[in-house]
């Protein structure tokens, strides 16, 4: 429930990689999924209290073991990057697709992620102009930090073999 139209004539043009775990720090159960539609149960958890009220979404998320979830289509506008700025223009999801991995700031992600990662950025890149790949804290710097310092932008950078300036990928 936590999408609705892009702005008329807006393409995707950038990716935005985010990492998310609920309760923090662990990995596995329906929770994300549950935030995501707006079900999320406060009582479970001392932590799921502080989202109450809180509307958000991502496009994709990929689970420790690479698998894949579609939550809202990539020709509508989820609700993943908040404030946010990217190159000057405001409102990143106006023209992002969010992509949550499943983790944290403080652990590695999986193979299983990156290669889900990297299969998903080509299908992604080969269907809108994607130009750049960046992380939440690229666009919302002092307010978030995900992906985190474990997410290896050189690894994802070599499984897409970027080779085009044109077409960034992180820091």
């Amino acid at each position: 429930p936590n999408f609705d139209a892009r702005p008329e004539g807006v393409v995707p043009g950038l990716l935005v990689v985010h990492n998310i775990s609920l309760p923090p720090e662990s990995f596995g159960g329906p929770h994300i999924e549950a935030l995501f539609a707006n079900t999320l149960d406060p009582s479970l958890h001392p932590y799921f209290e502080t989202l109450q009220g809180l509307r958000v979404s991502s496009h994709f998320l990929l689970r420790r073991d690479g698998e894949v979830i579609q939550f809202v289509s990539c020709n509508d506008r989820a609700w993943h990057a908040g404030v946010s700025v990217w190159r000057g223009q405001a409102r990143c999801n106006d023209y992002s697709i969010g992509i949550e991995l499943e983790g944290s700031d403080h652990q590695p992600f999986e193979a299983a992620q990156y290669a889900a990662l990297a299969g998903l950025c080509q299908v992604l890149m080969a269907r809108y102009p994607l130009a750049e790949m960046v992380g939440h804290s690229d666009i919302a710097p002092g307010r978030k930090t995900d992906p985190g310092p474990y997410f290896d932008w050189g690894r994802i950078r070599s499984a897409l073999l970027v080779t085009d300036p044109v077409c960034a990928v992180g820091d």
